[in-house]
């Protein structure tokens, strides 16, 4: 099985988690997208979707899909998204699509984040991807100067900007010991809108594409 055929029987998966009635947040990325594909295809009836980003909102109004506004649906049911590292206690490194802000919001206001991966994701340790870390043009060089100072290497990635006018310093090097800690301290560096720990709001569910199917767990405590 090819990793596009893993992402895909993942997505798929996950539509076992949307039930009529729902508002269903929906995250970004490839995996996400064979997501979208499925959700249009099962028609199933809810009450529409919230978009982590405006990739996805216009993704899922191709498909005519409903989009709703986080603003007005108040705090969600279910979040779907995928992941760029996962470990066994389903922490995460997301945004390698330079979406991780509004990802975050959105798996913050859902009562279930379920994740949808390929089994190359899986990892014992978080920090072989590099972090994004989501930064205000303006304190771009501060950031990096304060991210070396925690042990990173942040490179500026280019040509990019978010949905929300900034850019992204991406880190290797940091010691991912303690991710909860990590998240926090680079947080609290001024001119940080967020960063791609997700460690405080980790997955309830965990859906892992392989060669033998897909695979359901839930995180070690």
């Amino acid at each position: 099985m090819d990793i596009n055929q893993k992402k895909k029987a993942a997505a798929e998966a996950a539509l076992a988690y949307v039930k009529p009635g729902m508002i269903v947040g929906v995250g970004t990325g490839s995996t996400v997208n064979f997501f979208i594909e499925a959700l249009a295809a099962a028609r199933v009836q809810v009450d529409g979707y919230v978009a982590s980003s405006i990739a996805t909102e216009q993704r899922l109004r191709s498909q005519g899909l409903n989009v709703l506004d986080l603003n007005q649906t108040g705090d969600i049911p279910i979040y779907v998204d995928g992941a760029d590292e996962i470990d066994i206690y389903f922490r995460m490194i997301k945004g390698g699509g330079a979406a991780l802000t509004r990802e975050k919001i959105v798996a913050s206001a859902a009562r279930q984040f379920v994740c949808i991966v390929d089994d190359s994701k899986e990892v014992n340790m978080l920090g072989k991807f590099p972090l994004p870390v989501e930064v205000l043009p303006f304190a771009r060089s501060f950031v990096a100067r304060q991210l070396v100072k925690l042990g990173g290497n942040p490179t500026l990635r280019q040509g990019v900007s978010t949905d929300n006018g900034n850019v992204i310093l991406d880190v290797v090097g940091l010691d991912f010991t303690n991710p909860v800690e990590l998240e926090r301290e680079i947080n609290n560096i001024p001119g940080v809108l967020d960063n791609g720990v997700f460690a405080k709001r980790r997955a309830d569910v965990l859906l892992v594409g392989g060669n033998d199917g897909v695979q359901t767990h839930k995180p070690q405590q």
